[in-house]
């Protein structure tokens, strides 16, 4: 008997290790918006209500607005951004052949930025860039998360999903230890969700005010007591680049709400 249970626990630590493997798959992959309480998702439903609409609206004054030496605004290049914009930020991170890896689409605009305004990049967390990014990633809103299918993003989306699954800091936790294997439950009187990244820029009321999916994910590093990677690192960029396949299929929110 005692030998039968050894079976059993052995098959058990296998399936458990091939589901952590595979990740969340299929009717059971889930919007960090399903685990919201009914107020905050009417927070979010509503364009009049929701707060993230403000740096929305900063953002599309931002789009028309000349910059730089070379005193051109992103509509001079893009035009329209509801027609040219739509479908963008559901292939983000893309591959960049400047750098010869991915970049988010806060380092496109930014990239943009120098390349064909002849402007100073803007700082991470900063209102302009947040309210450009949620402008431009708006104009997907509905649309499914539907990465790009480039394999010279293969070795970087395998270091997200390394990271993703690698323990860190004093807690000795990974990212996986809470999105993959105990969402659903409480933390803290939160639940934890899926770590789906449907709607950054988002607006958190516990930030009060609109924050990157870096900003999110720095946090979580400093809750386990890891050291966190600085704004813009590549090790950002490529968790990102994971955690959007692992969203594949679920709809853009941007602006999202979220506790």
């Amino acid at each position: 008997m005692r030998a039968l249970w050894g079976l059993v626990g052995i098959i058990a630590a296998v399936v458990c290790s091939m589901a952590i493997a595979a990740g969340i798959e299929g009717s059971a992959k889930r919007s960090g918006f399903d685990f919201m309480t009914p107020e905050t998702q009417a927070l979010q439903a509503d364009d009049m209500s929701n707060p993230g609409m403000l740096w929305v609206l900063q953002g599309e004054q931002l789009w028309q607005q000349s910059e730089g030496r070379a005193d051109v605004a992103c509509a001079g290049c893009h035009g329209d951004a509801s027609q040219t914009m739509r479908g963008v930020a559901t292939r983000y991170p893309a591959f960049d052949e400047a750098t010869g890896r991915p970049i988010d689409l806060a380092g496109r605009i930014n990239s943009c930025r120098g390349e064909r305004q002849q402007a100073e990049p803007l700082t991470p967390e900063s209102d302009a860039l947040l309210a450009l990014t949620a402008y431009v990633t708006h104009q997907s809103r509905g649309m499914p998360i539907t990465p790009a299918i480039d394999a010279r993003l293969a070795p970087f989306r395998d270091n997200g999903r390394r990271l993703f699954q690698s323990r860190i800091g004093q807690l000795d936790l990974s990212c996986a230890s809470c999105h993959d294997d105990n969402w659903g439950k409480r933390l803290g009187g939160s639940v934890m969700p899926q770590a789906h990244p449907t709607g950054y820029p988002l607006y958190r009321l516990e930030w009060q005010t609109v924050g990157s999916l870096q900003r999110r994910l720095r946090n979580c590093m400093i809750g386990v007591r890891a050291e966190p990677f600085a704004f813009g690192a590549p090790e950002l960029v490529d968790l990102e680049l994971h955690l959007m396949e692992r969203a594949r299929g679920l709809r853009v929110e941007t602006p999202a709400v979220r506790p």
